[in-house]
């Protein structure tokens, strides 16, 4: 047997197994939703409009399900924390913007922060940060994406 045949071999009963699983990890939830964790960490680094706000559109699904998210911005989307930022465009089709989800969502109960390593790198300051909106420190970002019960998103 040749090595692609083995590793196709291989992938194809992985990606069964993994079907599989699934399937039973969701017959063993059913429609009960109590086992949703009523916390979720989204972290948003990309530049792209329609990644922040597909990001935030999620984000602010969930929040209307019951889950209460926190938003840790990176990179180029810390952009979206700096008070007087304006995405160039509204997204469709209901015309939205990255940073108008995410301040209705602020003002909903969503924590949202800045890498604690933004601001060293940047021309900004914390006052320059949307009000509401903290730097993050390491060790309780790092508590949050090692809790089982928070799920973590990468944007």
């Amino acid at each position: 047997m040749s090595i692609k045949t083995t590793l196709t071999l291989t992938l194809a009963a992985a990606a069964t197994a993994l079907g599989l699983s699934g399937a039973a990890l969701a017959d063993s939830h059913g429609d009960d939703h109590d086992d949703y964790a009523d916390k979720a960490l989204f972290i948003v680094t990309s530049d792209s409009l329609q990644t922040q706000g597909m990001a935030m559109i999620l984000a602010n699904a969930m929040r209307e399900q019951g889950t209460t998210p926190h938003i840790l911005l990176c990179d180029a989307a810390g952009e979206l924390a700096v008070e007087g930022y304006e995405s160039e465009t509204e997204l469709g089709p209901r015309g939205v913007k990255p940073e108008g989800l995410m301040q209705m969502m602020m003002g909903e109960g969503a924590g949202v922060d800045v890498c604690a390593i933004y601001l060293p790198n940047t021309d900004y300051e914390e006052g320059d940060l949307r009000e509401g909106v903290g730097v993050a420190a390491p060790g309780p970002m790092a508590e949050m994406m090692r809790d089982p019960a928070i799920p973590v998103f990468s944007f």
